[in-house]
């Protein structure tokens, strides 16, 4: 068996399910890399993420408790698209390098990546295996305006800036089907959950 970690690339638009379905998998004592919770902590005060960040756009992207304002900071690169690529050429890789240390540091059989963008972002190419959740766009929609109060017009605006829902399935490996009720959910946990522990003892 090899001794590098066997990854799993998790990903689906906005609305999904992808937390709801990696959950399930940490159920199961698999361990998850989560691509936004990385992003926060790569800006935490005293990292080199947020140090770079005032240093580059001043402390009117700062909080008066020294943390990052999201807010200001979005202002400060939407409408400049210099600034906004300066901002991803620096975050991209402190973001791409935590993951890959929390990656190898894992301890389970096989870990997780959950990546809202894995495919957009290239980030496909660090996995060994990708898994898509899938609902309909009509779906989507209604998920995401339950669960986050978000208008319609926004949530479509999150949609069109993501890949299309052909695209993104016929890059996957794996295909999870959230449209139907938890039990379902759970059945194809399950047997993802076997297949993967099957392809490490392969490897």
């Amino acid at each position: 068996m090899s001794s590098a970690p066997f990854i799993v690339g998790l990903t689906g638009g906005i609305g999904s399910g992808k937390t709801t379905v990696a959950n399930l998998f940490a159920g199961k004592g698999i361990e998850l890399v989560d691509a936004d919770v990385v992003a926060r902590d790569v800006v935490k005060p005293n990292t080199e993420g947020l140090n770079a960040i005032a240093a580059h756009f001043g402390n009117a992207v700062l909080n008066a408790d020294g943390s990052l304002n999201r807010q200001a900071l979005r202002g400060r690169v939407f409408s400049h698209e210099n600034e906004r690529l300066w901002l991803n050429n620096l975050l991209h890789p402190l973001i791409r390098k935590t993951m890959l240390e929390h990656v190898h540091n894992a301890k389970s059989d096989y870990v997780i990546l959950v990546v809202p963008l894995l495919f957009e972002n290239g980030l496909d190419s660090l996995v060994n295996t990708t898994l898509v959740v899938d609902i309909s766009a009509d779906l989507q929609k209604q998920r995401s305006a339950a669960r986050d109060s978000t208008s319609q017009a926004e949530i479509q605006k999150i949609i069109d800036s993501q890949m299309s829902r052909e695209q993104r399935l016929s890059k996957a490996d794996h295909i999870i089907d959230n449209q139907g009720d938890v039990s379902s959910l759970s059945k194809q946990v399950n047997e993802l959950h076997q297949h993967f522990l099957s392809l490490v003892q392969q490897r």
